[in-house]
């Protein structure tokens, strides 16, 4: 959950005791500035900026809303105001867009490609999120067509390597399904034949990890001859990029999981112009 005080806490950051360049020389006047996009892409973070603007008391009148497709030039936000307050939002406001955009706009770009070769394949976040941002991150992967995968360790079962290094897959399956029916059970394997033995201890989800394509092909017959893909999703994740995601999306899987979408973001480029 996104909220005033988790927003409140970048202005902290960047501005400890105000901001002393505009506090000192500019005056008390009231201007008008709007916030402009330099490049094509998906919009993300404008729900952020209009909240933290209007926190400090300026007006602000959107033009576009989040997960919109804009060109160069056009006008995201405008903003009535103190002069003042306008520029201390501003950077923290240009941060959040542009970052958020960034992850939208590639999510977007990445999932088109996925739909392209299985309309049904979804592209997934990881926890490889920016930290103190992955609230927003993950909000900007969802805005931009993207599934947010687990948003935290408390939201759901992933039976990773480190797990299965000291308890045996059916058994550490065995323990989650009894802890709670509600909550879906994922398992992490490298090999067709523990995908396997996940799916016949009843695993929800099986994520084939640091797999090739081919290999994610070979694993799939495996399951659906011994009667039982219907019965799990199969993610695929590790190093998958724009080069090879074609191929594992053709390859049959039902998620793909990319870290890349949040560990390895290109700023979309904002611009804030102000009107004397």
């Amino acid at each position: 959950m996104v909220t005033l005080e988790y927003l409140l806490r970048f202005i902290e950051e960047d501005a400890p005791a105000g901001d002393l360049t505009s506090d000192v020389i500019i005056p008390d006047v009231d201007t008008r500035a709007v916030i402009r996009a330099e490049e094509a892409g998906v919009v993300a973070g404008l729900t952020e900026a209009t909240t933290l603007f209007s926190h400090f008391l300026v007006r602000v009148t959107p033009a576009k809303k989040d997960g919109d497709t804009v060109r160069p030039g056009e006008i995201l936000l405008t903003l009535e105001g103190s002069a003042k307050r306008i520029l201390l939002v501003e950077r923290t406001a240009l941060n959040i867009i542009g970052r958020m955009s960034g992850i939208a706009t590639r999510t977007r770009a990445l999932g088109d490609l996925v739909r392209a070769k299985k309309p049904a394949c979804r592209i997934a976040a990881t926890r490889k999120t920016c930290p103190g941002f992955g609230a927003l991150d993950k909000k900007a992967v969802i805005i931009g067509g993207g599934d947010p995968h687990r948003t935290n360790l408390s939201e759901g079962f992933l039976i990773k390597d480190n797990h299965l290094a000291l308890v045996p897959i059916p058994e550490a399956i065995r323990r989650a399904k009894a802890y709670s029916i509600y909550k879906k059970v994922e398992v992490e394997v490298e090999s067709a034949d523990d995908a396997v033995l996940a799916a016949e201890s009843g695993t929800d989800i099986i994520m084939l990890d640091n797999m090739t394509a081919g290999q994610v092909a070979d694993t799939l017959l495996r399951l659906t001859k011994a009667g039982l893909r219907d019965r799990v999703t199969v993610e695929v994740s590790g190093g998958i990029d724009e080069k090879t995601l074609a191929g594992y999306a053709a390859s049959g899987a039902d998620v793909i999981s990319m870290g890349s979408l949040t560990h390895t973001v290109r700023n979309f480029s904002v611009t804030l112009e102000m009107f004397p």
